[in-house]
């Protein structure tokens, strides 16, 4: 049986529509890649049944590859350090006492990235009850200052 450049395409469209059921988000890229053979096979014919799959096979790696490298970049960043836009400049009241060298708590009126209470540090000696502003962050603590 001769495979022809549509059975490539049909294949193609197939494996796309099958990415609806298989929740992976990878077949598609092997579904592009047989719409581009049966694409490269229309204009070149002649081709062997072994170049097709090996085309197949290079076009399908060449696109999950310009999905992790291109198109995907930065979605397993760490998010260390970012919060510091977030939390910079908030006020709130001091629950444990701080002084210098000796970590205390602060409460927040609201929560702040998923918690109202936060360790924190400042280099004068905060009461409880008293006020104080954000800083810094400094990974899971805050650096705090009377405001």
């Amino acid at each position: 049986m001769e495979i022809l450049w549509w059975h490539w395409v049909v294949l193609g469209v197939a494996l796309v529509i099958a990415e609806l059921a298989i929740p992976a988000f990878f077949v598609i890229w092997f579904g592009f890649g047989a719409i581009v053979t049966g694409i490269v096979l229309a204009a070149f014919p002649s081709m062997s049944l072994a170049g097709q799959v090996l085309l197949w096979t290079l076009a399908s790696l060449v696109f999950v590859w310009l999905w992790f490298k291109v198109f995907k970049t930065g979605v397993l960043e760490t998010r260390v350090g970012k919060s510091t836009g977030q939390l910079v400049g908030e006020v709130g009241m001091i629950v444990e006492r701080t002084q210098p060298f000796r970590m205390g708590r602060i409460k927040f009126q609201k929560p702040i990235l998923g918690s109202d209470t936060w360790e924190c540090r400042s280099d004068q000696e905060l009461n409880v009850g008293g006020r104080a502003k954000v800083l810094a962050v400094e990974g899971h603590i805050v650096h705090v200052a009377r405001p």
